[in-house]
């Protein structure tokens, strides 16, 4: 009998009707045959904050300015954002990356200094960045597992923290699903429906400006931010290194969107947390086909879907490595 039968059967053979813990039971499935095990284990969870500046957000496509990157990333290392409330609410590991922010941080230890440069440049008029610069943010993604590997995490989950990122993650999901700017767009940090006009009417100006790219590598070259493409490298290390791997909301899954187009094998390995209220998200998860735990209308990144949904894949191990079966309980099973 293969690992996922006698999954399946451990499932369904517990005190239950058959599906009636819904999707706990797929959870379940998928992170015992993650793991290739009838009893899978959450070992010292960890969530990945990537921060990085986009040359983008000063062509007007962002309610917030740029400045909101660096303070942020101030308020992470403080502890005061809700991603460190919520991670230390559930007792998941948490650690933030410079992975190009627009401003001079002084050596700390909380801070992860895996800077390539200090933002992005607007893609208005040039590729975000070069060639060699995306190869370092894929040295660095993979640097950042490796060592968190070392910790005996097999769990992990990816955030960010970027003004102007959505518009980033719009343009790649644009052409990475073929897709108008208008099915992919979203209001980002909040902007009114002029803001929202202008955003559009950029993104698109963005589109004719740079004409067709096919390679997944090139668009996220051409269009995406340090933190997307760190975040991108590091969700395929985490898979090949058969980790469990937590998806946020619409920025996160950009980079997991590029990441498939690189290694569609990754689906199996990922669990989506939630549904972003950022419009693109939901076209963006029904093209690869995959359902979100949470629809609790947020919008903020950080990683918060990843840290507010642990709680349910813990779950979902719990029953399957605790509840009794049957026949152990001596409970009479469904007449056949």
């Amino acid at each position: 009998m293969s690992i996922i039968n006698e999954l399946q059967h451990k499932i369904d053979f517990k005190t239950k009707p058959i599906g009636a813990l819904g999707a706990l039971e797929k959870l379940a499935l998928q992170i015992g045959i993650i793991q290739n095990t009838l009893s899978p284990t959450l070992q010292n969870p960890t969530i990945v904050v990537f921060a990085a500046d986009h040359g983008v957000a000063k062509e007007g496509v962002s309610a917030y300015p740029q400045e909101v990157t660096f303070q942020m990333v101030m308020n992470f290392l403080q502890g005061g954002a809700a991603i460190n409330v919520f991670s230390k609410q559930n007792d998941i590991n948490l650690k933030i990356v410079d992975a190009g922010v627009n401003f001079d941080f002084e050596e700390d230890k909380k801070l992860i200094n895996f800077k390539i440069d200090k933002g992005t440049k607007s893609f208005l008029q040039d590729k975000a960045m070069t060639e060699i610069q995306l190869h370092q943010c894929f040295e660095k993604g993979k640097e950042i597992v490796d060592q968190i590997l070392k910790e005996e995490c097999n769990i992990i989950g990816f955030g960010e923290m970027g003004i102007g990122n959505t518009s980033a993650a719009t343009m790649l999901m644009s052409y990475l699903c073929n897709l108008p700017i208008e099915k992919c767009v979203g209001r980002g940090t909040g902007l009114n429906d002029t803001q929202l006009e202008n955003k559009i009417a950029i993104l698109n100006q963005a589109k004719t400006f740079h004409g067709k790219i096919e390679n997944p590598k090139e668009i996220l070259q051409s269009f995406g931010g340090f933190e997307i493409a760190q975040m991108c490298s590091a969700m395929l290390t985490a898979y090949d290194n058969k980790m469990i791997i937590l998806i946020d909301g619409f920025i996160a899954s950009s980079a997991l969107l590029v990441a498939y187009k690189l290694n569609s094998e990754i689906l199996n390995n990922a669990i989506f947390c939630h549904l972003s209220d950022e419009f693109g998200h939901q076209n963006l998860l029904n093209f690869i086909g995959v359902q979100p735990l949470l629809k609790l209308n947020m919008r903020l990144g950080e990683g918060t879907g990843c840290a507010v949904a642990y709680p349910i894949i813990e779950s979902a191990v719990t029953f399957l490595n605790n509840m009794a079966s049957f026949e152990s309980a001596g409970v009479s099973n469904k007449e056949e």
